[in-house]
């Protein structure tokens, strides 16, 4: 019997990856990566505790990933993050070639497509997967962290 993995499954590791970032203190975004239906990176938010504006899940994911294979691209992998990659995420995804991507909400402030930014123009690109769950950890997120200032 295969075990059929689907893009909802692999958003949930993305979530328990963003949960993290949240009990760290972070903005409560995370990602994985795979290949072959098997995760080889997994990441979140680490801006505030590596005091570096580029630690975003999906540039550590990447950087993970790209360790793992053992290169700097990303062929036949996919990206499940919780929130539409920034462009600067977007920028490092269109170097990477990376095939496709899967993400949870929108960002329609910061997001790459509202933005200008650009993914590969082979990349697929998939939205709205677990776009409540992902979306609801971030308002929980932002009315705590509200309420702490």
């Amino acid at each position: 019997m295969d075990l059929i993995l689907d893009d909802a499954y692999f958003m949930r590791k993305a979530l328990q990856e963003a949960e993290l970032a949240f009990e760290e203190g972070e903005v409560p975004i995370g990602a994985v990566i795979t290949v072959q239906g098997r995760i080889i990176a997994r990441a979140h938010n680490q801006t505030e505790r590596l005091r570096d504006v580029t630690a975003h899940a999906e540039m550590l994911a990447i950087t993970a990933a790209s360790n793992f294979l053992g290169g700097k691209y990303l062929y036949d992998c996919t990206l499940y993050v919780t929130l539409e990659p920034c462009p600067m995420c977007a920028g490092a995804l269109y170097w990477s070639q990376i095939p496709k991507v899967v993400y949870a909400a929108p960002d329609p402030q910061r997001g790459f497509k509202v933005s200008g930014g650009v993914l590969h123009p082979k990349t697929e690109i998939i939205s709205g997967v677990m776009e409540e769950e992902a979306g609801e950890l971030l308002k929980r997120f932002f009315i705590q962290r509200r309420n702490l200032n």
